[in-house]
């Protein structure tokens, strides 16, 4: 069966655009929890923009689903996620300027931070899993070097503007699914899925997704336990039997 890890990072992007204590990230997460969320995403950014020290240690101490934190390879944000043992670390690019993680980590690139970062993480046991294009390359590389997972960056098929460059990029997401299961990981997805395009992707045989910002949006008007649930019965009703 899919699971869904609800991302409350934008709960977070509200507080601090009054530098305020509301909404509080962590009560949000209950929330998630309560209208059947599988897990919870969030993302400690190096300039702590919006989930901050606090938020993390206290959602390790009340979350009671699986804790997903997505982080840089940077030597802090590991010392930080050993410190608190998350069950899983997503490690994801970084940039200052971004608005949001937009693309997939290189790997093969970073080969040496990142696997010196993985080889960390499951020494204080933990599970690590890599946001990646779904390139074969890049997947194999994060088999290489210790993840237990991957989570393939479904923004290009969000992006996608015609019926012809949407089918691409599922096709895509297709070979990458086989690609990281034939290296003996488990496959994730997300970026950019909302309610009105989830449904092909949530066809793919994807063991996991994180959603975010499509979730929050949506608990503006109707609350985030029944957010949670509509995009849960989305997921179930269009995966794979």
């Amino acid at each position: 069966m899919v699971l869904l890890g609800v991302n409350i990072d934008h709960v977070a992007t509200v507080r601090q655009a009054r530098r305020t204590d509301e909404p509080d990230p962590v009560w949000a997460a209950v929330e998630a929890e309560l209208g059947g969320a599988d897990g919870i995403t969030f993302h400690l950014r190096e300039d702590r923009r919006h989930v901050n020290d606090r938020d993390a240690r206290m959602l390790k101490e009340t979350v009671a689903v699986k804790l997903n934190m997505e982080m840089s390879v940077a030597e802090e944000i590991v010392a930080i996620a050993v410190e608190i043992k998350p069950d899983q670390c997503t490690l994801v690019p970084e940039r200052r300027e971004e608005v949001t993680t937009e693309g997939g980590l290189d790997v093969i690139r970073h080969r040496e931070r990142v696997a010196a970062a993985v080889l960390r993480l499951r020494d204080a046991g933990m599970l690590v899993s890599a946001f990646i294009e779904p390139i074969a390359d890049q997947i194999r590389a994060s088999a290489d070097i210790g993840c237990h997972a991957v989570e393939l960056w479904t923004g290009r098929y969000a992006h996608s503007a015609t019926p012809a460059e949407r089918e691409a990029t599922l096709n895509e997401l297709r070979r990458g699914i086989d690609a990281g299961r034939a290296a003996g990981l488990e496959v994730h997805g997300g970026h950019g899925l909302t309610y009105r395009n989830v449904a092909p992707v949530a066809a793919l045989p994807f063991a996991e997704f994180n959603i975010g910002h499509s979730i929050i949006s949506r608990a503006v008007f109707i609350g985030l336990r029944e957010a949670v649930r509509e995009m849960k019965r989305l997921l179930v009703q269009h995966a794979l039997a």
